[in-house]
């Protein structure tokens, strides 16, 4: 076996519709949690401000608890791993309903999101393996699957308010019913395990330097989706004086074209390659970014936050692809990419926030459009995001190798 070679799946169709099944129910639990947000401010009587410390904490449970997916993944294995935290994730919808105050609601919060950051990181890791031995892109499918998992869990929660449920008895419901449909699901993953001889990662892994340029484009791709996802509505009804409806559907075509352009985007990676396609993506979020900052009607805006949906919506795919490719334990690397690339979206309102306060929304979304166009300038960090490019654990050595270390560089 050469020494870049893997060991092919034994059902690679069941492999690919396990791990992107996986992808939907972690989208699921996302699209059922944000539909209970004004529950949770109404019945905990919180001001904006609360509000939105709280929020801050998923974000910031994610980014503590992320290092540590490396070790778990190496020790127990991705089919295992995926498993124990996707379920723990699903447990985890059920808490916030049930805080009884504001520092109740952080601290369920932080739990929530370290369940969350530890199950994205696994997922990927074994949606980079299969990829890998599929030798083609799904990374972009499979985001698309998270997205679209969210669009139609919200729409039951949506369903849910309207009919004024009690989010503790809908959360809880869900919960369960996302645990019980995961577990068959994970089961017919592959189970793909480090070889005994690798070296375990360490319990708090900090990001690795190869995987730091790489988590700088994701960062700039979804410092742009976090400012459109938390700002649009509000840019379009104080800048472009839109209606409320309006400003409400501008969140809707940000979403949906992100979920489509994720499903469809592998036969783009396929056909352009990684780094062309990371600068047709900045390209087209660069033009959406120049069309929302020169709007003064909705009917510029709303096209210019849909092209923006559209340009970075593979990006964060690529970036995991690119990580797993870096070498070395890929949970780790992939880990270390999630940090930096999800950081981002932590600090992104506040500082769009900030800088309008200080100057100007359009100002504010004159940032975004620059970060969009550093996509085309970082489009070649993303060169490993190929399936058939080799790792750098490949490389050629001086020494003669047997086919047992050929497999194992190979491996997580």
């Amino acid at each position: 076996m050469p020494a870049n070679a893997l060991e092919p799946l034994a059902d690679p169709r069941r492999s690919r519709l396990g791990i992107a099944l996986v992808f939907g129910v972690h989208g699921a639990v996302s699209g059922t949690f944000v539909t209970r947000i004004p529950w949770l401010q109404d019945r905990l009587d919180l001001s904006p401000g609360q509000l939105g410390l709280a929020l801050v904490m998923p974000a910031v449970g994610s980014s503590l608890a992320m290092p540590l997916a490396g070790r778990f993944v190496h020790r127990y294995g991705g089919r295992a791993a995926v498993r124990g935290l996707i379920s723990l994730w699903c447990l985890a919808l059920a808490l916030p309903a049930l805080a009884p105050s504001l520092p109740a609601l952080c601290a369920v919060l932080l739990v929530y999101g370290a369940t969350a950051g530890m199950a994205d990181v696994a997922m990927n890791a074994q949606g980079v393996e299969i990829e890998q031995r599929l030798g083609r892109s799904i990374m972009s499918g499979l985001h698309g699957m998270w997205s679209a998992g969210g669009l139609v869990a919200s729409g039951f929660g949506i369903l849910a308010a309207h009919l004024a449920l009690d989010a503790r008895l809908q959360l809880a419901v869900t919960a369960l019913v996302l645990v019980v449909l995961a577990q068959p699901v994970c089961r017919i993953l592959p189970d793909l395990r480090a070889p005994e001889e690798a070296e375990e990662p360490p319990r708090f892994a900090l990001p690795p330097r190869s995987s730091l340029v790489i988590g700088l484009v994701g960062f700039c791709a979804v410092f742009a989706e976090g400012a459109s996802m938390d700002w649009s509505g509000v840019y379009l009804k104080d800048i472009t004086h839109a209606s409320a409806t309006v400003a409400a559907a501008s969140y809707t075509a940000f979403a949906l074209t992100m979920a489509v352009s994720r499903l469809a985007g592998d036969a783009v990676i396929r056909r352009l390659g990684a780094v062309r396609t990371t600068r047709l993506s900045g390209a087209v979020a660069t033009l959406g970014g120049l069309l929302v900052v020169a709007a003064d009607t909705p009917a510029l805006a709303v096209p210019g936050f849909a092209l923006i949906g559209i340009g970075i919506a593979v990006i964060v795919p690529l970036a995991f692809a690119a990580a797993g490719r870096t070498g070395g334990n890929p949970s780790q690397a992939i880990a270390g990419v999630a940090t930096v690339t999800y950081t981002s979206g932590l600090i992104a309102p506040a500082v769009i926030g900030a800088l309008a306060q200080a100057t100007s929304l359009t100002v504010s979304f004159g940032l975004v459009t620059l970060l969009a166009l550093a996509l085309l300038l970082g489009a070649g960090a993303l060169r490993r995001a190929e399936p058939n490019a080799p790792t750098e654990a490949a490389a050629p050595t001086a020494r003669p190798h047997t086919p047992t270390e050929d497999c194992a560089t190979s491996r997580p």
